[in-house]
């Protein structure tokens, strides 16, 4: 009975180590050093290899992330590599003024102005370093929203 005992014991801890060692893989760079460590939770399958990122050939509303159901803007995507797409509702005339994006120090790196009636923005984020950015669109009415966002 022991052996039977110590024998599925073992076989259960093999399969659970085989199944996890699956969802862990990594990326090196020409010079061995690691990259990139992806750890998958959930997977249908377990091998990453075979799965393939979702390829966005036109944004819809869908992409767009926002705080809440009642907020007036949405943004795409978070986290960044390249751009941000901002758009916005113009509601009762109050349209955006203008949009500052600032470092995690509170330093302005880039600002954006002369809106009218627009309520899209795209806001390079290419040369900014990996980290964490604010985004505050000011309204005509005195109105401030913020949103927080993450360069990769």
């Amino acid at each position: 009975m022991n052996k039977t005992a110590t024998f599925l014991l073992l076989l259960c801890g093999y399969i659970c180590q085989a199944q996890i060692a699956d969802r862990i893989t990594f990326s090196y760079d020409d010079a061995g050093n690691q990259i990139q460590r992806l750890l998958c939770i959930n997977c249908s399958t377990s091998k990453l290899a075979n799965e393939n990122a979702k390829e966005i050939t036109a944004l819809v509303d869908g992409d767009l992330q926002k705080f809440s159901e009642q907020d007036a803007i949405s943004y795409y995507p978070n986290p960044v590599k390249e751009e941000l797409y901002l758009k916005w509702e113009l509601v009762n005339n109050n349209l955006v003024s203008s949009i500052y994006v600032y470092g995690v120090s509170g330093q302005q790196l880039a600002s954006y102005t002369g809106f009218g009636k627009k309520n899209t923005q795209n806001i390079s984020f290419q040369e900014y370093p990996t980290g964490v950015y604010g985004v505050i669109l000011f309204y005509t009415n005195g109105e401030q929203k913020s949103i927080k966002i993450i360069k990769k």
